[in-house]
């Protein structure tokens, strides 16, 4: 019982600091997820080094994601231009040239998962500036939908997937590597979170020349495309606990675990969130 509140407490606070976050204003979005993003990087690249006996240099490497989320956020903000990114590309270099300086078996396994945790983590957490920050002829517009719907969408699959999963789970979705998962549980994920979808609709559309009809079926795309692609994310740090031999990622997240077990769906249902916006979203608005 105990576990249950600390778990239901933990999980209300970081609901109300990530949707805060996001809503306040742009710079409580940069304040917050360079933090987030460096407590997962530091936290991929302590669990790296610990179970697979590596020497990744976890400072630089934390810096140089956390920096990538803040030069993201000043390019679409247009306070700097593309000068902005050069700190980012010298750290990469020296990340990559400070291991011909040690004489050690495992300099390709270090180049890996160093390089993971910037295309794994940092690239994610900084493309969701590009969902906050849109172009538009008056200049760039602040708009928080996009990426607090996609955090509401993975919120209720998770709902939706223990109570369906719950009650009529029985067969395996990806047992090999994620055996409490089900098909049952999967699906009855989706279902909720296109309802959800549903009721953002009906008081956020795209755009006003849009029908109603077709700004359903947008939303409801939106969802679609994150709960799948976020279960493949839920799936991938699935595999690399399973393989590193560990149950979660860490523990800062009393009753939840640590940071990637947090946020390990929507590393990659960022990416295709601003796939799904760019290519289909805007492109029917405009």
């Amino acid at each position: 019982m105990k576990n249950l509140i600390i778990r239901a407490i933990t999980g209300a606070l970081f609901v109300i600091i990530l949707v805060g976050g996001i809503v306040y204003k742009p710079i409580s979005l940069l304040i917050l997820f360079t933090v987030i993003t460096a407590l997962t990087v530091w936290e991929f690249t302590t669990i790296v080094n610990r179970n697979m006996h590596l020497h990744v240099n976890r400072f630089i490497t934390t810096v140089a994601a956390a920096y990538l989320f803040v030069a993201v956020w000043t390019f679409n903000t247009n306070i700097m231009g593309s000068e902005v990114f050069i700190p980012y590309l010298i750290s990469i270099i020296y990340l990559l040239v400070s291991e011909l300086y040690f004489d050690r078996p495992d300099n390709i396994q270090n180049w890996a998962m160093t390089f993971m945790a910037q295309l794994y983590i940092a690239l994610p957490f900084a493309s969701l500036n590009t969902l906050c920050f849109i172009a538009t002829p008056a200049g760039v517009t602040y708009y928080y939908w996009y990426a607090l719907s996609l955090f509401i969408f993975l919120w209720a699959s998770d709902t939706g997937a223990y109570l369906f999963g719950s009650w009529l789970g029985k067969h395996r979705l990806f047992p090999r590597i994620s055996p409490k998962k089900s098909w049952e549980g999967s699906i009855g994920g989706g279902i909720t979170a296109i309802a959800a979808s549903q009721v953002i609709a009906y008081f956020v559309p795209f755009a006003e020349t849009l029908s109603p009809l077709t700004n359903h079926l947008l939303w409801a795309g939106f969802a679609t495309l994150t709960v799948v692609v976020g279960t493949w994310g839920d799936l991938v740090e699935s595999l690399l606990k399973r393989r590193l031999g560990i149950k979660d990622s860490g523990n800062i997240l009393p009753g939840h675990g640590g940071m990637l077990d947090r946020f390990d769906s929507s590393l990659l249902a960022i990416p295709a969130a601003v796939i799904y916006v760019y290519t289909i979203m805007l492109n029917i608005i405009h």
